[in-house]
């Protein structure tokens, strides 16, 4: 069984052409929010109820985010553990710093964390601002079919993206690392007819995303980014920089003399 949630609603395309492009691999089962949840990252629901409506045998909407969609799932709604959850098709790619933001993500996060392989595909934006969801679908059963054949390390899941062009116009696949994005204007002041100030969130990409061997560099090129995101945070390469550190100083001069009379 394999498990498909997203950010962008039950009802969004990528989400339809996802089920349809996964049923060869067996029973798909689609658990997802009842609106748009993009950019609300790994984030539970706590100070409300949540509610699930079953749409069909196979389609269940819930009134949460990505992250309550995928516990809900494993927890309570499937007959059974999935073998497999995956996230998409977003629309929009999900690349370097926005994996952060990312319901998509999020969700493949909450089943790595369940201990579940896990996968979230997003299809980039063309020129034309028209989405073709099929293609992405398409590589997204062939990745979950590696997937499922091949397993994932553990804490690890895959972050995929794919180029908005023709099935016959990817140029191939690309192992990638995280690249990085500077947004510009990404909070706008404006005021309302009232003359009270609001902000708006959401600026413009910057046009130098990082190159070599990351996501936009693969994506840019026609090909399919394919990254490996671990949910270990850690930066281990700075704990022996940091055991220098007289950190002990950082509890303040009273707990130090507590420390001292303690020794006498």
């Amino acid at each position: 069984m394999i498990l498909v949630s997203n950010d962008d609603g039950v009802r969004a395309p990528g989400i339809a052409a996802l089920h349809r492009a996964l049923l060869p691999l067996g029973r798909v089962i689609v658990v997802a929010p009842d609106r748009e949840r993009s950019a609300s990252s790994h984030s539970l629901t706590l100070d409300v109820p949540l509610r699930a409506n079953r749409l069909s045998d196979d389609v269940v909407s819930v009134e949460g985010t990505p992250t309550d969609c995928v516990l809900l799932a494993v927890k309570n709604l499937l007959p059974e553990r999935p073998a497999l959850v995956v996230s998409g098709v977003n629309r929009g790619p999900n690349m370097g710093h926005d994996v952060t933001y990312s319901g998509t993500v999020a969700a493949a996060m909450e089943a790595t964390i369940l201990g579940i392989p896990a996968v979230a595909v997003s299809l980039a934006r063309s020129p034309d601002g028209a989405f073709d969801y099929g293609p992405a679908a398409e590589v997204a059963a062939g990745v979950a079919s590696l997937v499922l054949e091949r397993g994932l390390p553990p804490g690890t899941l895959l972050n995929v993206n794919v180029p908005n062009v023709p099935s016959g116009g990817i140029g191939g696949v690309a192992l990638t690392r995280l690249g990085k994005q500077v947004y510009e204007d990404s909070v706008v002041k404006k005021t309302d007819p009232r003359g009270r100030e609001y902000y708006w969130i959401g600026g413009q990409s910057s046009a130098t995303p990082s190159g070599p061997g990351t996501d936009f560099e693969a994506v840019a090129s026609g090909l399919v980014s394919v990254t490996p995101v671990h949910l270990d945070l850690t930066d281990h390469g700075s704990l022996a920089a940091l055991r220098d550190w007289p950190l002990a100083d950082a509890l303040g001069p009273r707990a130090a003399a507590g420390r001292g009379e303690a020794k006498s």
